[in-house]
């Protein structure tokens, strides 16, 4: 018997009974950045096509993000791009996931990045939350990035925006190393931590950050939010093109 464990790619199942059921805008939600220690929490949304019998093919290799090299997810985002109906990035800043939570924070990206999307979906598919103030049928699942190719698709979306978030956090706030780790609690963040304390990019209200202050004061751009004084801009939403040609229907 061998100990190698099958792997599952994340197929069409899930929108085809929902496209056969008359929802022909699908939506699929995923997110990224909910346990790192600094940068936004960042959503994304992709409605794909209904399906010609080629969508599949031309999405070959679209799995949780996870699961992919940097360089691999940067290939992929394009082609999800040719391909996709609709794709949205919300994303919320450190000073409001401080505000209202973690899990609150990760619904207002969701939801950010469904209003920016056009044509606007009918119905969602979503990575284990539940949006209780968005007025769509959703159907949550858990691991869904591994299993649902339209969230497996957002899951790459969010990876890249995100990451390119925190690249450009370098220069903002240097010695960190924000390019490499991307915020999460490596060693060689919690080291630089330990020199610099925390700056205006990093979630205070996190058990391994909670201090009365940042370090210091620092009212340079981060990510489109102003960080004068902590005093974030808490929310930013933008939709890409998308596929214009694209069949909807």
């Amino acid at each position: 018997m061998s100990g190698t464990r099958e792997v599952v790619l994340p197929s069409l199942d899930w929108e085809t009974r929902l496209w056969a059921q008359g929802y022909r805008r699908v939506a699929g939600l995923d997110e990224v950045g909910r346990g790192a220690w600094a940068g936004p929490v960042v959503a994304a949304a992709v409605i794909l096509p209904p399906d010609d019998g080629r969508l599949a093919r031309q999405l070959e290799g679209v799995c949780d993000s996870k699961l992919l090299s940097p360089a691999r997810r940067e290939a992929l985002l394009e082609v999800i791009s040719r391909h996709a109906l609709a794709m949205g990035v919300g994303a919320v800043a450190p000073a409001a996931i401080d505000a209202m939570g973690i899990v609150a924070a990760t619904r207002q990206a969701m939801a950010l990045a469904l209003k920016v999307l056009w044509p606007p979906p009918e119905c969602l598919l979503i990575d284990y939350l539940r949006l209780p103030d968005v007025p769509l049928p959703q159907e949550c699942m858990p691991r869904g990035d591994a299993l649902v190719l339209s969230i497996a698709a957002a899951s790459i979306v969010a990876k890249v925006c995100r990451d390119r978030m925190m690249a450009g956090l370098e220069g903002v706030f240097p010695g960190y190393g924000f390019a490499r780790h991307k915020g999460y609690g490596t060693e060689e963040h919690q080291a630089a931590l330990a020199c610099l304390g925390p700056s205006a990019a990093h979630r205070l209200s996190f058990a391994p950050l909670r201090r009365p202050a940042p370090a210091h004061d620092d009212s340079r751009p981060f990510g489109g939010y102003s960080t004068q004084g902590q005093a974030a801009l808490p929310l930013e939403a933008f939709a890409f093109p998308g596929n214009p040609s694209a069949p909807e229907a």
